[in-house]
Formats: structure tokens, sequence, C-alpha cells
């Protein structure tokens, strides 16, 4: 199983990270002001060296000998001045010309690859810098090169000078940094704590949390709750309803077998018992599959996408299916539909839609009526479902589309979920589903109409 990742670490590493960013970008400026102030504190030095021997040789001037021996004093002096202080050294040079001709050079020479420079010749490199000191009246020239080295950085003293301030600082900073991000976490950490101490039947909302961060979460999660109330509710209303439909079939199951049992040697008897045990079963069934049908209505929100589907296909399907019943009832079915109209459709939705109406208007039509069924239209198709039935007064045309709800006085046997089942599918189709009075005013006029693709 692979190990989770944690939330703390996470933020504590962040922190670290952005004082590790801030420490080396601290460290370049440095180690760029540090470049930049040697280049000028040599080019200063260099002034200064060449000012002080040209100083010390004018009054000996006169003789080339003693004006060499005096440089290279004054070098000699200003180097152990230099080492007393620990002052690092780096590669220089000191050149004296008396009257054009060079009198004095360092001991030390260049390191390899450079050539002695003259009076008025450029830098020996980038790293490198001069001073030149001239004296028209006693004819000295004066130049001192040195190179600003800041290999040092590279060493290990140069490296601790910069890194010892972080490593001493870091406790100091990670403490700080722990505490702040385990405190920061701890309104998260308290929420999840008041959600396991609930009980599975407790899907109250969560209080509303005084932090920006964290009410979407809770928001979210008071969704999911609503969402969960609403899916109890629902099973608790199925099995309601589903206890309360079926108890009056299987009452009167269980008394047509109590009858057929009891009078076997009464055909008579036996075979009204037998014909109420049908009935009876075939009742049960039908209310089962009803019921089963509407809970599928009540989920099918959280199908997947529609899909591009046949609608005049499918009413041609659906009808062929009728027909069985429609022959039995002596009932005429007549079809007006286009070739083709494609929209985006829950199939099993769609389905028990045109299940339901057309089986409808089949069973509530006279023996020997007639069902019309039209489909017009083709980016906002409407589909009519006519029949010659006792239709639906005005006033109850809206309390039909509640469950179980059946008109009084009708012989048609039935569960009352019918116009519900199918009122939920018009929904998850985008349609809009309406009774209205049939043709000439005889019977009734079930009209769908569906929304532009």
């Amino acid at each position: 199983m692979k190990a989770q990742r944690s939330l703390f670490r996470r933020l504590l590493g962040g922190f670290l990270l952005v004082m590790l960013a801030i420490w080396l970008g601290v460290v370049g400026l440095a180690v760029y002001e540090t470049k930049v102030l040697h280049a000028r504190h040599t080019a200063a030095e260099n002034r200064g060296w060449a000012r002080q021997v040209m100083l010390n040789l004018r009054s000996v001037a006169r003789d080339p000998a003693q004006a060499a021996s005096v440089a290279q004093q004054v070098e000699r002096l200003r180097f152990e001045m230099l080492r007393e202080v620990d002052y690092w050294s780096k590669p220089a040079m000191l050149q004296v010309w008396l009257h054009g001709e060079r009198i004095y050079r360092s001991e030390g020479g260049l390191p390899g690859g450079l050539t002695l420079p003259q009076p008025d010749s450029p830098a020996l490199g980038a790293d490198w810098s001069y001073d030149t000191e001239h004296d028209a009246a006693s004819g000295l020239i004066v130049r001192r090169d040195a190179m600003h080295d800041t290999s040092w950085l590279l060493t290990g003293s140069g490296a601790a000078y910069y890194i010892a301030p972080l490593l001493y600082s870091l406790p100091f900073l990670l403490l700080p940094a722990w505490f702040i991000a385990r405190r920061g976490l701890q309104p998260l950490q308290e929420m999840v704590a008041a959600i396991e101490q609930r009980t599975g039947s407790d899907l109250q909302p969560l209080p509303p949390s005084g932090y920006r961060e964290l009410s979407p979460l809770a928001a979210s999660v008071n969704r999911l709750m609503q969402r969960l109330t609403e899916r109890v509710e629902r099973d608790k209303e199925f099995l309601t309803d589903a206890a309360h439909e079926l108890k009056t079939p299987l009452s009167v199951i269980q008394a047509n077998a109590h009858l057929l049992l009891n009078h076997r040697e009464n055909p008579a008897r036996a075979h009204e018992a037998d014909h109420g045990l049908r009935q009876g079963v075939a009742r049960a069934t039908h209310t089962v599959h009803q019921l089963l049908a509407l809970e599928r209505a009540r989920h099918d929100d959280e199908a997947g996408a529609p899909l591009p589907l046949d609608l005049a296909h499918m009413l041609r399907e659906r009808m062929a299916h009728a027909a069985p019943l429609a022959i039995q009832r002596n009932v005429e079915l007549e079809l007006e539909a286009p070739a083709a109209c494609m929209l985006p459709l829950h199939r099993e939705s769609i389905v028990a839609l045109l299940d339901n109406i057309v089986g409808n208007a089949i069973k509530y039509s006279p023996d020997g009526g007639r069902v019309m069924v039209s489909l017009a239209g083709s980016a906002a198709p409407v589909l009519a479902i006519s029949d010659e039935g006792p239709g639906i007064a005005p006033e109850l045309r809206t309390k039909v589309f509640e469950r179980f709800y059946r008109i009084a006085g009708q012989l048609q046997a039935g569960s009352g979920l019918g116009l519900a089942i199918a009122e939920r599918a018009a929904q998850r189709n985008r349609a809009r589903i309406a009774l209205l009075a049939g043709d000439g005013g005889r019977g009734l006029r079930v009209q769908v109409s569906f929304s532009e693709a």
C-alpha cells in the first residue's frame, strides 16, 4: 500500500524551501557585492601603493640603483604589514621606470602565461586592475598591477562564512514554522474530529467555518450530506410505498390460495380461486415493476450524460412492443413521425416514458377505439398521444401526476404510478409533459415537448 503523504510536512517543507531560496539569494547578492567591492578595493590599493612608491622615489630619482632599492624596501615593508593583519595574498606586480628604462620590478613575477605590462598597456585581464603614476619632473613612472582574486569564496573558510549563519539560524526558523503550520492545521483537524464523532444516522449539516479557506470544504460536505439525506428519504419512501401497494395484492393472493387449498373438490370454486390468485400475482408483479421503474426514475439524475438517440425509431419500437395489448383490446394504433429524429436522450428513462403514455392510452381507450401518436419537429420536437377514453377533468390534470393517485370510478386496474414515472422521465430528458383535452373534446391528449438540442 502506498504511503500517504503528509500535508503538515508539505507545509513545513515549503517553509524550508522558501528560507533556502532567500538564503541562496542573499548569498548570491553577497558574493556579487564581494566581487565588486574587492575589485574596487584592489583598484584603490593599486592607486595608493603607486602613489606611496612615487613619493618615496622622488628624492632619489637621480640614482637608479638607490631608487630601485627604495622601491624594493617599500614593497617588502607593505607585504610584512599585510601579513601581520592576516590579509590574504594575491598575485601582484610593481614596476618602476626612470626616463623610459625599467629600473625595478617585483621579485615574485607574474603567474604563468602573462607577460610584463608596459606603462600604458591595458590591464592583464578581467580579474586584474592597475594604476599608473607619472612624474614628468623626475621622469619616474610607477605602475602597480594586482589581481582581485575571490577564489577564497570557494575555500572551506569562505563557504563556512556563508553557511554558518544558515545552520545557526535554521532551528530558530524551523521551530516557529513548525508551530505555525501545526496551529494553522488545527481547525481542519477539529472539523475531522467533529465528523468522526457522528453516528451513521447523523446527517445534520456542519456548522459554518470561521475560516475562508475551510468554508468551501464545509459547504461541500454539507451538500454531500444533503444528497445522502435525500437518498435515505427516498429509500424510506420507496419501502413505505412498496409495503403499502403490495399489501392488497398479497392479501388477495393469500385469500385465493386459502380458497384454492380448501375447495380442491369443488371445481367451480377452485377455478374462481385460481383466477383470483392469478390476478393477484399479476397485479403484484405489475406493482413491483412500476415501483422499480419509479425508483429508477428517481435515481436517473445520477446517471451519465445523454447519448444521441433516434426518438422516431424508439417510438416505433415501443409501439411495436405495445401492439399485443392493442390487439387484445381491439384498439387501432396510428403513427405519424419523420424517418429520424436525433436527440440527446437517456435510453432507459425515455423507454419508461413512451411505455407508460402509450400503454395508458391503449388501456383507457374503449374497445374498438383509436390511439393516434404523432411526432413533429426536429430541433425541438413535440410528441402527442391522443386516445378516445374518458379523459381527465381539467381540475385533476395536475393531481394525477402524484404517486398512487387514481381517479375515483376507474374500471381499469392500475397502481397510480404511470404518470408519475412519465413526468420524472420527461424531466430527465429535458422535456415537459402536459395533459390536454383530446380531439373534439373527446378523450385525452398527452403532449411531450422536448427542448431544443
